[in-house]
């Protein structure tokens, strides 16, 4: 999407497709300053990726333009959980906790594997504690 409305960005990610921007390494290119985030120093690195995506986050919270206009994109699901679960704690509001429900017809299995079901987070699916 930014691509679209960011020529520089745009020529940024064609050199980068063509293998024509400068290596800092082997195959290791070196992103502009703009395209970074700065760690801060607290020990939470999702925090910081949070504070600049999200900024202004307790004033704009209501406003669904705002929110659906951000992203966060993360390689794992367990990086999406945590990001999700810092983002979702700064919201304002009471929190609540929405946990799945287990059942199963004609389950001739003779044991319980209630506990290892709740622990997958298959893509598509939200996780049973939500």
């Amino acid at each position: 999407m930014r691509a679209r409305t960011d020529p520089t960005f745009s020529e940024f990610l064609l050199r980068v497709g063509n293998g024509d921007e400068p290596t800092i390494r082997e195959k290791i290119i070196l992103l502009p300053e703009q395209l970074t985030i700065k760690h801060s120093h607290d020990g939470i690195p999702e925090k910081s990726i949070i504070k600049e995506i999200f900024q202004n986050l307790q004033e704009n919270a209501a406003r669904a333009k705002y929110v659906i206009e951000r992203a966060i994109l993360a390689s794992r699901n367990d990086h999406v959980d945590k990001i999700n679960n810092n983002l979702i704690s700064q919201f304002p509001g009471e929190i609540k906790i929405f946990n799945s429900y287990d059942s199963a017809e004609d389950d001739t299995n003779n044991y319980n594997q209630e506990e290892y079901v709740n622990t997958l987070t298959p893509n598509g699916l939200p996780p049973h504690r939500y």
